[in-house]
């Protein structure tokens, strides 16, 4: 579980402030690199040509691509939310990348900082924050008819209202746990994989042959999948934030 610790850089271990360590870690350079490269990614597509090239061609679409999924699922009024839902997206999504880089061939060991609920944890309650504010914002103390459906009977409102509220309440922790889980147990699996390669290999030709090809076929696959999946997993996050936004617009 090695590649899952955060470690201090630069000799910052003692660094703390009221009892808190701030400490500049290998999680927060990774944050810092994803957040640079995506950067010079978005800046690079805003040629605005009028025949765009394929950088900025790339950019629009998945500019258009959030655009679509709010429009479809919010309405008009998700507009104003994209260039949240695009950051979050994008975040998520070149996050979850870099950490899949094969950069130890060169002795640099990337960090994949969505596999730590704390991160995963603090972009659900950014989401959840913005809808608690949009829903009280737009809708006052009307924002809990939400936690009551449309033609609910009397008599199962002091049921249905705790349900309802106890569910919404845990919308964040759900949000967070999924994309926290996802990339720590693909990232898990590739290095139990490469550990049957790595002893296999050392245990001679038949070991070689029987357990480390096998397993490195497998690890190709599964690093084929994981691609896949951090996509997957940073578009079901933008999709449900913009579901949860869709509630506290629209209510019931």
């Amino acid at each position: 579980m090695k590649q899952f610790a955060i470690e201090p850089l630069m000799g910052s271990n003692s660094w703390e402030l009221a009892g808190f360590n701030i400490a500049f870690t290998n999680s927060a350079m990774w944050m810092v690199i994803t957040t640079i490269v995506l950067t010079l990614f978005v800046v690079g597509g805003m040629k605005r040509e009028l025949v765009p090239g394929r950088w900025q061609m790339m950019v629009e679409t998945f500019t258009g691509f959030i655009d679509d999924m709010l429009e479809a699922n919010v309405g008009k009024a998700g507009r104003k939310y994209v260039p949240y839902i695009f950051s979050l997206f994008m975040f998520i999504l070149f996050a979850n990348l870099l950490g899949l880089l094969p950069l130890g061939l060169i002795g640099v060991h990337p960090f994949t900082f969505t596999s730590h609920f704390t991160v995963t944890g603090v972009l659900a309650i950014i989401s959840f924050s913005i809808v608690l504010i949009v829903g009280f914002w737009k809708h006052g103390i009307k924002f809990f008819s939400l936690f009551v459906p449309h033609g609910t009977p009397l008599p199962m409102i002091p049921i249905i209202f705790p349900i309802e509220l106890i569910s919404f309440l845990v919308r964040p922790f759900s949000l967070a746990l999924r994309l926290f889980v996802a990339m720590m147990a693909g990232h898990v699996l590739l290095k139990v994989l490469s550990s049957f390669v790595i002893d296999g290999t050392n245990a001679g030709a038949g070991f070689a042959a029987l357990v480390a090809v096998p397993s490195f076929i497998l690890m190709v696959g599964i690093s084929a999948l994981e691609i896949l999946v951090a996509g997957i997993q940073a578009y079901v996050f933008a999709l449900l934030t913009s579901l949860y936004i869709n509630d506290a617009e629209h209510l019931h």
